[in-house]
C-alpha cells in the first residue's frame, strides 16, 4: 500500500496553524482530493483544568516537570499514532495541526531533558511529506492569543518557543510560510505551497488562478 502524503503544519501558539490547517483540509478536501485534518495536541488545556480542580495553576504544578513530560509526550505520541494509521487505512492526505517537532522545540523551550529519548521514541512517525513553519512575531503571536479570549501565553515563553523551533536540525528542511498577514492571504500562500507540492492546480486550494 503507497504511504499517503502527510502534510505538517508547525508553529507557536497564535501563529494560525490550526485554522489554516483546518482550511486547507477543508480545501482538498473540496477539490476532490481526500484529506483530513488531524489535531495533535499534547494535552496541555485538558491537564491545566484537572491541575486547577486540585488548586495547582498548571499541569507541571501538578505532576511535576518529569510527569508533566511523561504525560504531553505519550497524548502526543497517541494522537500521531492514530492519524498516521487512519492516514495510511484510508490512503487521505493528513493535514497535521502540530508534529513530532513541536514536542521537542517545547521541551527546548521549558530547558526539560530527555529530548533524545522522546526523539527515539517518535522515530516511528518519520518525516512528513512537507512541513510548513508558520512564521510570525512573538508580540503578534501573544496578540492573536489574547484576541481569541480563550487561555494566555506569556511573551518570553512564545519568544523561547520561536527560537526552540528555528534550533532544530530539521528546520532547515522546512517551508516557511508567512504568517504575519490576514488568514486568506496566509491560506493563498500555504495553498500555492501545497499545490506545488501536491502537483495540484492551485486553484484547488484556494488560490487565484
Amino acid at each position: 500500500m503507497a504511504r499517503s502524503k502527510i502534510i505538517a503544519v508547525v508553529g507557536v501558539d497564535g501563529s494560525g496553524k490550526t485554522s489554516q490547517a483546518r482550511r486547507l483540509a477543508a480545501r482538498l478536501a473540496a477539490s476532490g482530493v481526500p484529506a483530513r485534518y488531524f489535531e495533535n495536541a499534547g494535552g496541555r488545556p485538558t491537564i491545566a483544568r484537572f491541575a486547577q480542580r486540585f488548586g495547582r495553576p498548571d499541569g507541571i504544578a501538578l505532576l511535576g516537570r518529569g510527569g508533566y513530560l511523561t504525560f504531553e509526550a505519550t497524548v502526543r505520541f497517541l494522537a500521531l499514532t492514530r492519524a498516521l494509521l487512519w492516514s495510511r487505512v484510508t490512503g487521505e492526505v493528513a493535514v497535521m495541526d502540530r508534529f513530532a517537532y513541536c514536542q521537542y522545540a517545547m521541551m527546548r523551550a521549558r530547558g526539560h531533558r530527555g529530548e533524545r529519548a522522546v526523539r527515539t521514541l517518535y522515530a516511528v512517525f518519520g518525516r512528513p511529506d512537507l512541513t510548513c513553519f508558520f512564521d510570525v512575531s512573538p508580540a503578534q503571536a501573544q496578540q492573536r492569543v489574547e484576541q481569541r479570549g480563550r487561555d494566555s501565553e506569556e511573551l518570553d515563553y512564545l519568544a523561547a518557543l520561536d527560537a526552540a523551533y528555528r534550533s532544530l536540525p530539521e528546520y532547515r528542511e522546512w517551508t516557511i510560510v508567512d504568517a504575519a498577514g490576514s488568514e486568506d492571504e496566509v491560506e493563498t500562500e500555504l495553498g500555492r505551497i501545497v499545490a506545488a507540492r501536491l502537483g495540484l492546480p492551485a486553484e484547488d486550494v484556494g488560490c487565484p488562478s
